[in-house]
């Protein structure tokens, strides 16, 4: 697919990573620290050491050269080095426990280098894009994207820098929590649930809706990146006029289709929730890197309201769905996996059928879709966290009642 639409593959951006220039220089260090988790420390020491060099050479190289600064060589090919010694040489528990954790690093770059060519198949294969009715349905929300977008502005360079990176760098975080939640395994048993889990079958599942719901975000359609495509350079500073009627508009074939649902809230808010019984310096990070992301979703323009309530119901409904594995389908389990899906596919629909609707009577669209999200975070705190009866006093009670 990628030959056919003239594309960068993810095996050409692969080969790129070992001998060229890194596509990006975040996820192939991300990908190789998580990796290192899985080894020991004197093992950690020398491949972090050899990446450290290896990438030095190759900065070296490209400034020789005359071509762009980054990084990224070194892990890819430090990784691939570690996944043969521990496959080859090591044995036993270090061996798995290695290999487990090296699959893990690798499957998220290559997950990431998927994805990048999937962004690129939605552009190619969604010409029309459906911003016209989001625009309106956000109206139900109060326009968040205009407000956010419009503090952002007057609140200066700062902290839209701020909001920025951290948009940007959400893997750093979530290697960070991850690699908590994982440091154990060298000496202990690994955890039944993590963090890569939820993150893993969110970017599988989440961009099929960016096909079956194509959207490009209001900096695009409604602002000055639209390239003469917008309908309207009306972002962050004025909302369209109310229209009479709502059709899908043309858009090029180059801008990924990846708003509906937004998989940064969906993944921010999965680090949120992975933080919550880690200690307090983890527990306000993930805090941090949620509020930042919401702002930067909606202040950058990428993203509208609605998405970021369609990319919320789908993290909370794919993290019941995964959590703690032992329980079973329980019905607690079955009653918040169908209310996330029917809150996904009710945001979906009504955004597309009732858009007009929806912005001519704002207040009550807007009370049913967050009071619906209210209602789905309340069931799944209620499921996975609020405090559970010791099952012995309880069983002793039960034995006082039938004695």
């Amino acid at each position: 697919m990628a030959v056919h639409i003239h594309a960068l593959g993810p095996l050409t951006s692969l080969f790129r990573d070992y001998a060229g220039v890194p596509k990006s220089a975040t996820t192939p260090w991300a990908g190789f620290l998580l990796a290192l988790v899985g080894v020991t420390a004197r093992a950690r020491v020398n491949a972090l050491a050899a990446a450290v060099v290896i990438d030095l050479i190759f900065v070296v190289i490209r400034t020789v050269d005359g071509r762009p600064f980054t990084v990224g060589n070194g892990p890819t090919i430090v990784l691939t080095a570690l996944a043969l010694i521990a496959a080859l040489r090591w044995s036993g528990v270090r061996r798995s426990t290695a290999l487990r954790t090296i699959a893990l690093g690798a499957l998220l770059i290559l997950a990431t280098k998927v994805g990048e060519i999937w962004l690129d198949i939605t552009a190619w294969a969604c010409p029309q894009v459906l911003d016209p009715y989001v625009e309106l349905a956000d109206r139900a929300l109060g326009s968040p994207a205009w407000v956010v977008g419009h503090a952002l502005d007057v609140a200066g360079p700062v902290p839209l820098g701020v909001v920025r990176w951290v948009y940007f760098e959400l893997p750093v975080a979530a290697i960070v929590v991850a690699a908590w939640q994982l440091r154990h395994v060298t000496s202990g048993p690994w955890p039944r649930h993590h963090l890569v889990r939820t993150f893993l079958v969110l970017g599988l599942i989440g961009p099929i809706g960016y096909v079956l719901f194509p959207v490009v975000g209001p900096v695009l359609a409604f602002g000055s990146w639209g390239h003469g495509m917008e309908l309207a350079d009306v972002w962050p500073n004025l909302v369209p006029p109310l229209p009479t009627s709502v059709e899908s508009m043309p858009f090029d074939a180059i801008t990924p289709r990846n708003c509906m649902p937004s998989l940064h809230t969906a993944w921010a808010l999965a680090l949120f929730i992975h933080s919550r019984r880690g200690p307090l310096w983890i527990r306000w990070g993930g805090a941090f890197w949620l509020v930042c992301t919401l702002t930067a979703t909606l202040g950058l323009g990428a993203h509208y309201g609605v998405d970021l309530v369609a990319g919320a119901a789908l993290c909370l409904t794919v993290e019941s769905a995964l959590r703690d594995p032992d329980r079973g389908w329980d019905r607690p389990r079955a009653t918040v996996v169908a209310l996330g899906v029917a809150t996904f596919v009710g945001v979906l629909l009504c955004t597309r059928f009732l858009a007009l609707p929806m912005a001519t009577y704002p207040a009550p669209f807007g009370i049913a879709i967050l009071g619906t999200l209210t209602a789905l975070s309340i069931v799944f705190y209620r499921t996975w966290f609020a405090a559970r009866p010791d099952p012995e006093p309880v069983a002793r009670a039960v034995e006082l009642q039938r004695g």
